[in-house]
């Protein structure tokens, strides 16, 4: 294991060394962050609650304990997110090999992830004294363990534990960029439990509040995190690491604003169902400091990106320029991190904040579930007005159309050609995601199994061949730019590992593809998980992203025209292809032939006045799931034919060249007769004892090449 870093103050050519300023602005950071809790919670209510006599209450102390401990945990995840992106993305590597700064910065985000977890273990206890409304103090061990292993709030705060431990442990071995882009990974992913336990997964739009929450929550820490322990490093290191560094925040940072605007505004539309709202209630007018300050945070990255950045791209064309520049990019980096500061402690303030409550005081059992009415009876009108704005398949085809247009626009620009077939391939299956996830077949899908059979066949089964027929990664691969530095990773380099790593070789075998999509429907229909999935959002939205995975990847496989571990026989590809739609057909039938409703835990819980019956459109939803795999079929087997006879074509063309160039008609045939040529000329050459046996070892290699040949 390589020794940490050590990272010396530079002295900088306008004065003393800048490194001297981070406890100072750290210091200050914290303070704007407590003074944004604290006046957030003030304006919001839940520093001074109405308590009602009689009642259990936790008392102050909790009540103050716990957003204090969830921004101790918050700020630790910034942090800790901030450190690994630097020294992962942001810091230049050598052949996979962190920089001896970067394994610094790594073992920093360890002690980070460990603050995150005490904060994670203090913040479950203050959750666990509300839920019980006991006292600081008055809860025991026994039961802050029930609460952890019964209710949400506590489950997701294990996980939050589990995660930080896991980068607390294994950050202080890592010593490769591979294993760093892990942590980080981890590190992201342990933001997002405590964000869809909260207000999201109360609200009514629930495909908007739980996505939106959670993209809010990534975005903003990658955000916050990277310019702050950008501004440390740039505190403490300079010269062209600094540049590096500096130049990919600023895109990457492009990205994390538009996120954040994109997901804030989802979320404040799912709690808040009036303008008028913004102005009327606390919640709306903490909103709205929030824009304002996200406004503010604009604007700082405009002037980082005019002025300092372009600075730091010319540092060496004037002595004493580099010094100047590199001292504004600090300020504003330091006011950009103290405005970002205060944002976290408004944030914490405003998760501690009760919502506006709805404008219909009428309590739906079914808009309990659904979130949102039982919709009337389904007729084409209906399909197309009743959209459903699920922010995660809305961010889905629009980021994935929007790369895909930008990479066929590089292309051109420099003068390559891209298959305008592949295009609208790759298009189309974005509308059939469109069509079955955005309109109105996701709102009838959940209240109709045989509209949520047509969703997982055109998921599983027709938009994955249309998406793999595009060639996605053989377009990345053409259009991303290598990165300057030798030996550095990039996009392009991370794609590249990816598809060679082991992890890509066994998810793409087909030993594995295939049961993966051949099994999964029976394993969830046919088991307890499908109510259990369908009963809450995260469940249907990974049913949703299970379905077009697996599918992908056969596909991809089978059909595919990326580049891949490993090249199957078109025989063999024929035949999985009609072993797997034997299996789907089966499948089709197995739900017809049920004798009772599927998932009454679920389907009974709300009432469909204009349905016939569950049994009917049960047996309607298994004749979709047998029928449906057809036209799937006649597409993949349609391309598999033509691919096979591009292929033939391809090689007849290889040997007509060979022919032309060497004046013979088969090549593999001539490579044997050149070895076998080499061996003999070698046994001539041999004296004494050793030639018989030579020449008898010539003969049968000659008599197993003639052989070959003739096959």
């Amino acid at each position: 294991m390589a020794p940490p870093a050590k990272i010396t103050p530079t002295p900088d050519r306008a004065g003393a060394p800048r490194a001297s300023a981070a406890p100072v602005l750290a210091a200050v950071a914290a303070v704007l962050c407590l003074a944004g809790l604290g006046l957030t919670l003030v304006l919001g209510g839940a520093a001074f609650p109405e308590v009602i006599p009689g009642l259990p209450d936790a008392g102050d102390a909790v009540r103050w304990g716990l957003p204090l401990s969830k921004a101790v945990m918050e700020t630790a995840g910034v942090l800790t997110i901030g450190a690994l992106l630097l020294a992962v993305v942001l810091l230049p590597s050598d052949k996979g090999r962190l920089s001896r700064q970067a394994v610094g910065y790594v073992h920093a985000a360890t002690w980070s992830a460990l603050a995150w977890a005490a904060g994670a273990v203090g913040t479950l206890y203050f959750q666990a004294s509300e839920f019980l409304a006991r006292p600081l103090g008055r809860v025991s061990v026994d039961e802050v363990t029930a609460y952890a292993g019964s209710v949400s709030g506590g489950i997701a705060l294990m996980f939050v534990i589990l995660l930080t431990t896991g980068i607390l442990l294994f950050g202080r071995t890592v010593t490769g960029a591979t294993g760093a882009l892990w942590l980080l990974v981890l590190a992201l992913a342990a933001t997002t439990p405590p964000a869809l336990t909260g207000h999201s997964a109360s609200a009514g739009a629930h495909e908007l509040a739980v996505t939106g929450l959670a993209l809010h929550v990534i975005t903003i820490s990658v955000w916050t995190g990277g310019l702050a322990l950008l501004t440390f490093h740039a505190m403490r290191a300079r010269g062209d690491a600094v540049e590096t560094a500096a130049a990919r925040f600023s895109r990457l940072a492009l990205w994390a604003y538009v996120g954040v605007a994109i997901s804030g505004l989802a979320s404040a539309l799912a709690r808040i169902e009036s303008l008028d709202a913004l102005l009327r209630t606390e919640y709306g007018l903490i909103i709205l400091v929030k824009v304002v300050l996200f406004a503010v945070l604009g604007a700082f990255g405009y002037l980082h990106r005019e002025f300092a950045l372009k600075g730091l791209d010319g540092a060496a064309k004037a002595p004493g320029w580099p010094a100047r520049r590199r001292l504004l990019f600090l300020r504003i980096a330091a006011v950009e991190v103290l405005v970002m500061a205060l944002v976290i402690g408004v944030s914490v303030g405003l998760g501690r904040t009760a919502p506006p409550p709805p404008l219909d005081s009428r309590v739906d059992p079914a808009a309990l579930i659904l979130g949102f009415p039982v919709p009337p009876p389904m007729d084409a009108a209906n399909l197309l007005t009743l959209w459903r704005p699920d922010l995660f398949f809305i961010m889905l085809v629009v980021v994935a159309g929007g790369l895909y247009a930008a990479g066929v626009v590089r292309l051109v620009r420099r003068g390559d050609s891209w298959p305008a077939g592949r295009a609208v391939a790759f298009a189309a299956g974005l509308l059939t995601i469109v069509a079955v996830q955005l309109s109105g077949f996701a709102t009838y899908a959940m209240v109709l199994f045989s509209t949520h059979m047509i969703q997982h066949m055109v998921l599983s089964m027709l938009t994955p061949i249309l998406l793999v027929l595009g060639a996605p990664v053989t377009l990345a691969l053409r259009a991303l730019h290598p990165v300057k530095r030798r030996g550095d990773r990039g996009p392009r380099e991370w794609l590249n590992l990816f598809l060679n790593s082991r992890y890509s070789k066994l998810v793409t075998h087909p030993a594995v593809a295939t049961p993966l999509f051949i099994l999964s429907p029976y394993a969830l229909y046919f088991t307890p998980l499908f109510p259990t999935l369908m009963n809450d959002h995260l469940g249907h939205l990974f049913m949703g992203v299970h379905f077009l995975v697996t599918g992908f990847l056969f596909y991809w496989v089978i059909v595919g025209i990326d580049p891949a571990p490993r090249k199957m026989p078109y025989l063999l590809r024929i035949l999985l292809l009609l072993l797997a739609m034997g299996f789907h057909a089966f499948f089709g039938i197995s739900i017809m032939m049920q004798s009772a409703p599927i998932a009454m835990d679920y389907y009974g819980q709300f009432d469909v006045p204009w349905l016939d019956g569950l049994a009917e459109d049960q047996y309607a939803g298994g004749g979709v799931a047998w029928a449906l795999g057809e036209i799937p079929t006649l597409l993949v087997m349609l391309a598999l034919v033509v691919q096979w006879s591009r292929d033939d074509e391809k090689q007849e063309r290889r040997r007509e060249r060979h022919a032309r160039r060497d004046g013979s008609d088969d090549a593999d045939l001539d490579a044997y007769n050149a070895y076998l040529a080499e061996l003999d000329r070698r046994n001539k050459a041999m004296s004494g004892a050793e030639a018989p046996a030579a020449e008898e070892k010539t003969a049968q290699e000659k008599a197993a090449g003639e052989k070959a040949g003739d096959d």
